[in-house]
């Protein structure tokens, strides 16, 4: 008999007995009588779900979801789904499963949190007025003029540089050529710098709170403000006091002695005032705009004196930091959030936290002297020192090669022999080869060195000799290159060791880390055995103040499992045996963890395993043998496509330079050959990755209900991650050509969908309907790893969607027409987010107000945007 029929025959004993002894002795009152009666249905009807859901006879109401039923986090969310669609029962969520992982537990709690009868679950709003599409015409002519600046810029870059470099080359003897390379290289980086300030001031002025319609001619402003701002040498310079000059002279106020660590350079830059003292470390978002509905956005950002913006976090349009306030790593601010003054929040909408200070770094004494001395010496380096050794090398080295010592005597090349593919062959192979050995031996060799000089747990002052000695080592051992060769694969280990990772004892799985993991200081970072690591991870290793820094060592705990765009602290409370999911704030606060799974932001247990996924994984000693050296040799021959893919993009570019220059070269114009060679690879390369991603394409495997990863399916599904490559297709940002680009790669994209900053691994399990908005950094990401596991399946966003900054979106999730996931938010595997809803937070939820009528959510929406805006004026 079922505990929900139990409960119904209790409530007519119950009934009887008060109505036999009368009201003033009854024992069971008309509320509890209803409250009863409400538990007993509720706990029937979500029974009744749950059996459809998981294909069975009975589900009884106290079975653990995930240790007795069998299910699993995909399994609940389509549960979650079906209750959301039910008008006789209360909404239910991913956190309110972990939280109450039973029938009567989950009933318990919806009966409590709502009124006396069960209330019918939130419809969704009516839609919004829709803001009318753009013309057609209007599109493909935005799309045109971004397509002439992203062809030309380059070009004209490239054909100065060539003039200066002959400019160079002619002089007589070798001071005349370092002078000349000095002078060349300075204007060359001076002209750099101020054209994005120059353009700013003439085609903006000054940023103010407003909208901007995407594909207008307003719009094109808007995006060659942002794509100059972004692609400037000044990035080379942040942490440093340069970098806080460059954003002053685009209008930004930075109060003195601020910090910012942050490559992610701020676009409306006069709505952006930071306090003296601020703290803003590295990949965080304050870009002062948002897109939402095909319109921009533009608000102020505040962050106050002596404030600090923790890792990882998203800052919206009309946020605030109060003084001396601290926002958490891996959260988010969403638009009007304010964090009043020495309080300290985290999470994602960001709130109240415990009381652990995170700018626990004593101050130094840093004056103005050291900090002019040491932007000084930056400057030196790279145009005393960088510079003319580039020139220097390239006027001895290209005269000796083969194909460019003819053109250097004015004799004609032949483009028809072999002689001349074999030579640029020859070249390329030399070039690319030889680049790689020589990095692997650099990075494993100078960092050491260098390292040297460094103590842990010790406290130096900000721009100094160690401060430089510590963006050295950061900058040489975080090459994006080495790291997705290695990553995914057995080497990655003997690879991490290399650059000074603890990883002693380490289990080897054939996938202990992912092709994207980084680093403050590899001689800080370790990891236990039988831990494994997705994609995304950020090993923190530098605490800073406005004055100071301290490099502590970061050690993640034994048989860990750490899913995808991890942001971890050395001060992490996650202990050994843990699960951390996809984008979870580690804690820093309470006791160690272990032997649990860790959810959301803030984070809160989850069960470590389920029964689903531990099946996946191999069962015996010499079945993970067999399937571990299988594995290797797998990946070994995918690092060996890796490298042949690129060597042969390398060749192809000398190629296509090498005709231009030939061809025009008699016709003195070296620098409009080179010009027109530039353009014309920012082509051949959109090309050739399209056709590399094509013959892989067919790898990828389609798994929703798992497999392990030691299966042939998982394999050829990392061969087509490891092989195709998704970063020249963010030079695309913000333009219709990025649709263009995506169809090609196999995503069916909709109609005039704006696209600010999307990744997605696996173009072809997408959809995205027309007319959608996705801002900056979102991630749709068709696959998960957990533990000896893999699973993928199709995501599908409807016409209309907007994605957030720092959304994130798991497989398996479908989106109605018209849905908004709010900023920095992860839609949780399985989801189904209903047309017209406005979910947000880590995990994603329906986002709610105190009041239930959608018509007052709108209101409070739209009035937070006001108060931004007017907060900015």
């Amino acid at each position: 008999m079922s505990q929900a029929c139990l409960s119904r025959r209790l409530l007519q004993f119950l009934i009887q007995e008060d109505h036999r002894m009368g009201n003033s002795h009854g024992v069971l009152t008309a509320e509890a009588a209803d409250n009863l009666t409400t538990l007993a249905e509720c706990e029937r009807l979500l029974a009744e779900v749950l059996t459809d859901i998981v294909d069975t006879d009975h589900v009884p109401v106290d079975g653990h979801f995930f240790d007795d039923l069998g299910a699993d986090s995909m399994v609940m969310a389509r549960f979650c789904a079906r209750v959301r669609k039910r008008p006789d029962l209360p909404s239910v969520s991913m956190p309110d499963i972990y939280k109450h992982p039973t029938i009567q537990s989950l009933a318990a709690a919806l009966t409590t949190t709502t009124d006396s009868k069960p209330t019918p679950a939130l419809q969704p709003a009516p839609p919004a007025p829709l803001i009318e599409p753009p013309r057609q015409a209007r599109y493909v002519l935005c799309g045109a003029l971004q397509l002439l600046i992203l062809l030309g810029y380059p070009a004209l870059t490239a054909a100065v540089w060539v003039a200066g470099f002959h400019w160079v080359s002619t002089s007589p003897n070798l001071v005349d050529v370092y002078l000349r390379s000095v002078a060349f290289g300075a204007a060359m980086f001076l002209g750099l710098c101020a054209l994005p300030i120059l353009v700013k001031w003439v085609l903006v002025g000054r940023w103010k709170p407003q909208e901007i319609r995407v594909w207008s001619l307003a719009y094109v402003r808007f995006w060659l403000v942002k794509t100059l701002i972004q692609r400037n040498p000044m990035v080379l310079f942040v942490g440093s006091p340069l970098y806080a000059l460059y954003l002053r002279a685009l209008g930004a106020k930075i109060g003195r002695g601020a910090v910012i660590f942050s490559r992610n350079l701020p676009v409306c830059t006069d709505l952006l005032s930071i306090g003296d003292g601020a703290v803003i470390r590295k990949d965080s978002f304050f870009n002062g705009y948002r897109a939402h509905d095909g319109v921009i956005r533009t608000g102020a950002v505040s962050i106050g004196r002596d404030a600090l913006v923790g890792e990882a976090t998203v800052l919206d349009i009309g946020a605030s930091l109060g003084d001396g306030a601290q926002l958490g790593h891996s959260s988010a601010l969403h638009v009007g959030q304010a964090i009043p003054a020495e309080e300290r929040w985290a999470g994602a909408p960001a709130q109240r936290a415990e009381k652990t200070n995170q700018m626990a770094v004593s101050a130094r004494d840093v004056g103005t002297g050291r900090r002019v001395v040491f932007s000084a010496v930056q400057l030196g380096n790279l145009l005393l020192l960088g510079l003319p050794l580039t020139f220097g090398l390239a006027d001895v080295a290209l005269p000796r090669l083969p194909e460019f010592g003819p053109l250097m005597d004015s004799a004609p090349v032949s483009l028809t022999t072999w002689t001349f593919f074999r030579d640029a062959l020859v070249v390329s192979a030399v070039v690319f080869f030889g680049a790689v050995l020589v990095g692997l031996v650099l990075v494993g060799t100078v960092p050491r060195v260098l390292n040297l000089f460094i103590k842990p747990d010790k406290v130096y002052p900000l721009y100094g000799f160690h401060y430089w000695v510590h963006r050295a080592i950061t900058r040489t051992t975080n090459l994006r290159f080495f790291t997705t060769l290695f990553g995914g694969t057995s080497y990655i280990i003997y690879y991490l060791r290399w650059l000074g990772y603890s990883l002693r004892g380490v289990r080897q799985t054939g996938s202990n880390f992912g092709e994207m993991v980084k680093h403050d200081s590899p001689f800080l970072s370790a990891a236990g055995s039988g831990t494994m690591v997705a994609d995304g991870l950020s090993i923190i290793n530098a605490d800073f103040s406005s004055t100071s820094f301290r490099l502590s060592r970061t050690s993640i705990g034994p048989d860990n499992f750490l899913g995808n765009m991890i942001a971890y602290p050395p001060q992490s409370k996650a202990g050994d045996n843990c699960l951390l999911a996809t984008k979870v704030m580690v804690p820093v606060d309470g006791q160690v963890r272990k032997g649990v799974g860790l959810l959301g932001a803030p984070s809160f247990e989850i069960p470590r395993s389920v029964k689903r996924d531990r099946d996946l994984d191999v069962s015996s000693a010499d079945e993970l043998r067999r399937g571990l050296r299988a594995k290797t040799v797998y990946n070994t021959i995918s690092m060996a496509l890796f490298l042949l893919v690129r060597w042969t993009f390398l060749f192809s570019v000398i190629v296509v330079y090498l005709a231009a220059v030939n061809l025009l070269h008699f016709l003195g114009a070296l620098a409009l050959a080179v010009g027109l060679a530039t353009a014309g690879v920012v082509v051949f390369t959109v090309a050739y990755n399209v056709v590399v991603d094509r013959l892989f394409r067919p790898l990828q495997a389609l798994v929703p209900q798992g497999c392990s990863i030691y299966d042939r399916a998982f394999w050829r599904h990392e061969r087509f991650w490891k092989v195709t490559s998704l970063t020249f297709v963010l030079a695309f940002n913000g333009t219709p050509l990025k649709n263009v680009i995506w169809r090609l790669l196999g995503m069916r994209v909709g109609r005039r969908v704006f696209d600010d900053g999307l990744r997605v691994p696996e173009r072809s399990f997408t959809t995205i309907g027309e007319n959608c908005t996705l801002n900056a950094d979102t991630i749709v990401q068709c696959h998960s790893q957990e533990d000896g596991g893999f699973k993928s399946d199709r995501i599908t966003i409807g016409a209309g969607c907007t994605l957030g900054v720092g959304a994130f979106v798991h497989y398996g999730v479908t989106a109605g027409d018209g849905a908004v996931l709010a900023t920095s938010s992860f839609l949780m595997k399985g989801e189904e987010v209903p047309p017209n809803a406005r979910w947000g937070g880590n995990p994603a939820t329906e986002m709610r107000e105190h009041s239930g009528d959608p018509r007052a959510r709108k209101i409070n929406i739209e009035d937070n945007y006001a108060a931004a805006l007017v907060r900015g004026g």
